[in-house]
């Protein structure tokens, strides 16, 4: 509700890191990247419903999801760069740094 409000997300998956199991995860990273904010909070929307996870699981690509506005280019060419450093980098420091257990959720804040 206030648009000085930042969101950021870790992963920290419960199951070995495969392209196949985290479009997603890289759908989420990507559009933080290369998206600004209202198209960023529609596309992490429509990302984030239960069909759109099964789609993906049934090997939809992630350009299918894409919303009006966003600049499909930017988004696929790092979609397809990004890599699973990453998320493996997010799951060691949820687990290393915050004591998370594999696939734990958790909120942190940082606020004033």
């Amino acid at each position: 509700t206030s648009s000085h409000t930042r969101v950021g997300i870790l992963n920290n998956p419960s199951s070995k890191i495969k392209e196949d199991n985290t479009a997603i995860a890289r759908g989420i990273l990507t559009a933080f990247l290369t998206q600004n904010n209202s198209n960023l909070k529609s596309f992490l929307t429509k990302l984030t419903k239960e069909e759109t996870a099964k789609s993906l699981a049934a090997g939809s690509k992630i350009a299918k999801f894409l919303i009006p506005g966003m600049d499909s280019d930017i988004f696929e060419k790092k979609y397809n760069t990004l890599g699973l450093d990453i998320i493996k980098t997010h799951q060691m420091f949820c687990q290393e740094v915050l004591k998370l257990l594999p696939g734990q959720m958790a909120v942190m804040s940082n606020g004033r």
